[in-house]
């Protein structure tokens, strides 16, 4: 099962690129970068966290992994971390949450959509977390 899940996250996270217009040479390594954060996302619901904080988590490493790919092929940031986080949106669950919209199950829709938009918050904080540690380790290298 999770052969299955980190195959599918790979072909996402590239098939994103694809659509994204990222370099040719980048292709590949945008896909792991997608594939190892939604590996990371999947270890820590193993683990009794939620899916809020393994969200934090997974986007955190997304962009320190992106930061140090885009180092290596001399691209931007964003050609990684972009496609490295189309696994962890919850699109799903903001799905979940408006069909129980439409048939009327208010109290579980909003619960759903409270859900996704706290997942999605976390995911842009650990983005920005991570770029902001970033800054502060070159800003203190100077």
């Amino acid at each position: 099962m999770i052969i299955e899940q980190l195959l599918t996250s790979f072909v996402a996270s590239s098939a994103f690129s694809i659509l994204f217009n990222v370099p040719r040479k980048t292709l590949l390594p945008c896909g792991f970068v997608g594939m190892l954060g939604w590996l990371l996302y999947v270890l820590l619901q193993e683990l009794p966290v939620g899916a809020i904080m393994a969200s934090l988590a997974a986007s955190f490493f997304v962009t320190v992994l992106s930061q140090v790919l885009a180092k290596i092929y001399k691209t931007p940031i964003i050609v990684f971390s972009v496609s490295g986080v189309i696994p962890l949106v919850p699109g799903g669950t903001a799905y979940d949450a408006m069909r129980n919209v439409v048939e009327n199950h208010y109290d579980l829709a909003v619960q759903l959509g409270a859900k996704a938009f706290m997942i999605s918050g976390a995911i842009a904080f650990g983005l920005v977390c991570s770029e902001v540690i970033n800054q502060a380790i070159r800003r203190s290298r100077l």
